[in-house]
């Protein structure tokens, strides 16, 4: 066959036949083409992820999620563990299985009195039953006498010891100077008051001091004179008081970094990671400075300084520098303190204490710590700082002060949000609820007295009066967000018997105080993570567990949400995290 003869073929075939005059040929292999890649999902690699255990936001789009990562001291992602992991388990990721705990936002210390923790670890600790040695008179000073044996005091060194609670004594037989005398004839000697609002001390001194007949009791304080004599018998409280806090020896430098550590540490195995310094005179705010450029600090710590104290500080620290951390320490804003302690009978009230005044005093209603007048002008000087502002207030006549000092110092907008708080506002009346809220003042409870206070409130108050105290239930019901504190060192630094407080509401005695004022342990829980960031102004980084937010974090042996609400005092602090790295773990 010629190759003309082919022509109509390969027509017919096409490529299929080779051209010419050969035989076909089967078409050639073409080389296989690569497949294209579908790009490799990036992997922003977290430092750690937190699973296996319950993980409790506070956050109420998201209350609950399987884990948690953490990347640069702060939250990269939270959410279920396929995803989490998926999106951010790198090869150098570290899993941290819970093994059952319960995870959380650490705990923001709404009010506690930061300094005193720097000096409290050398000192006696003289708390009533279950937490110290404190029962009575012979046992304080049993243990006062141990402790200076202990520690080799020598002679003419000052003994100093705190957590004195008068209204436990057995028999109203009160610690006073000449108990003090005998047993200490060769050491000056400071029993501080549970209330921090004063001290018992005995002659050396009282003397070392400048406090004797002659001395006049200044206007709002108490000094406790010898029945038949103008002699003080120890006890001085509230103005009387300032001179003696004023004149507490400084510390050295040493003693700074380690009371700075020794604090931060006590905070931290409370599962904190912001403490409060809530009455700070300017020699107190430069020993916070210092140790916080020194590097001590391993939490955030937060000062008021006393209005008392503004100018001065002012000059020191000018106001634009406030509200910022640097070296984790801030000051926050005023500190106001317009009354005293229901315990110590020196809250203002508008009716009388029907045991009398501590000294005495018959009608007694406590007194304000300074007339309205000047109240209101100290009011008016912050306002036009624009700064946040901090009122204690114990007594109903107190908040009502309060609340009068803001009528006339926002008289222009006395609805616009200051950042106000009232420290305290135990003895907040129903009516007074509603100006909480119309001016926007968020209180600040302290449901700890319905345990360790609340028979001496009910003596000293009648019991309708002590079963409103911290009334947190209508608070919450109005629409606010309260916080709630310890105090410390006025009770101890414990935020779980702090909730377990706020939600069973149960005397030292057993007794039942206010339950209608009672709390669910998520609200108990808010009001010391989220809503206190909020009093801080810092509820954008603390608070509750969302991404972007701090990696400050706790874990606990058992979750509050879960167990029965009489052991939530009994839950135990396991790790505290700060800006993703361990500051304080349990047995370490």
């Amino acid at each position: 066959m010629t190759c003309a003869f082919k022509a109509p073929l390969l027509a017919l075939l096409g490529a299929a036949l080779i051209s010419g005059c050969d035989k076909p040929q089967p078409p050639a292999a073409t080389a296989p083409q690569p497949q294209a890649q579908a790009p490799q999902p990036q992997i922003d690699a977290a430092e750690i992820i937190y699973v296996g255990g319950d993980i409790v936001t506070i956050n109420d789009k998201q209350p609950s999620v399987e884990a948690l990562a953490v990347k640069g001291g702060k939250i990269l992602a939270v959410g279920a563990r396929a995803d989490v992991e998926k999106a951010h388990k790198g090869a150098s990721t570290q899993l941290v299985d819970l093994g059952g705990k319960t995870l959380m936002p650490s705990f923001i210390d709404a009010h506690s009195h930061y300094i005193n923790a720097l000096s409290v670890a050398s000192q006696a600790k003289l708390y009533a039953p279950p937490a110290g040695p404190g029962k009575d008179v012979d046992g304080i000073v049993a243990e006062l006498k141990r402790f200076a044996a202990d520690r080799k005091i020598p002679k003419g060194e000052f003994i100093m010891a705190y957590g004195y609670d008068d209204t436990v004594m057995p028999n109203g037989r009160l610690l006073n100077r000449d108990d003090l005398d005998k047993a200490f004839p060769d050491n000056p000697v400071r029993v501080d008051h549970v209330s921090m609002h004063g001290a018992v001390l005995n002659s050396m001194a009282l003397k070392q001091y400048g406090i004797d007949a002659k001395t006049k009791t200044p206007a709002g304080g108490i000094i406790v004179r010898k029945p038949g004599t103008n002699e003080p018998y120890g006890l001085i409280m509230e103005t009387a008081f300032m001179t003696v806090f004023e004149q507490t020896p400084p510390l050295t430098p040493e003693q700074e970094i380690e009371g700075t550590k020794a604090a931060h540490r006590m905070y931290a195995e409370a599962g904190i990671t912001t403490a409060h310094e809530g009455a700070t005179h300017l020699a107190q705010l430069q020993t916070i400075k210092r140790a916080a450029d020194a590097g001590a600090n391993t939490i955030d710590v937060v000062a008021y300084p006393f209005v008392t104290d503004l100018e001065k500080v002012l000059a020191e620290f000018p106001v634009a520098g406030w509200g910022k951390y640097d070296n984790r320490f801030k000051i926050g804003g005023v500190k106001i303190t317009i009354d005293g302690s229901p315990q110590g009978r020196t809250a203002a009230f508008t009716t009388p204490y029907l045991t009398g005044g501590p000294g005495g005093e018959k009608n007694w209603k406590g007194e304000l710590f300074a007339p309205q007048e000047a109240i209101n002008q100290g009011l008016k000087k912050v306002y036009s700082l624009g700064v946040p502002v901090t009122f204690h207030v114990n007594g109903d006549a107190a908040i009502d002060s309060l609340i009068k000092a803001h009528e006339f110092a926002a008289a222009d907008d006395p609805t616009k949000d200051r950042n106000v708080t009232a420290i305290h506002a135990q003895f907040t009346r129903k009516d007074q609820i509603p100006l909480y809220v119309k001016y926007k003042i968020r209180p600040s409870f302290y449901t700890l007295h319905t345990y360790y206070f609340a028979e001496a409130h009910i003596k000293n108050r009648g019991k309708a009066q002590a079963m409103y105290i911290s009334p947190m239930r209508d608070a919450i019901d109005a629409g606010l967000h309260p916080t709630n504190h310890t105090d410390a060192v006025v009770a101890p630094l414990d935020q779980m018997f702090m909730l377990w407080s706020a939600v069973n509401r149960v005397s030292r005695g057993g007794a039942e105080i206010g339950p209608d004022q009672r709390v669910t342990p998520l609200e108990g829980l808010k009001a010391m993570t989220i809503w206190a960031a909020e009093q801080y102004g810092e509820q954008a980084s603390k608070g509750s567990l969302e991404p972007g937010k701090l990696a400050d974090l706790v874990i606990l042996d058992k979750n509050p949400l879960k167990v029965d609400a009489v052991a939530i005092k009994d839950i135990q602090v396991v790790e505290t995290v700060k800006e993703g790295k361990t500051i304080y773990k349990r047995g370490q």
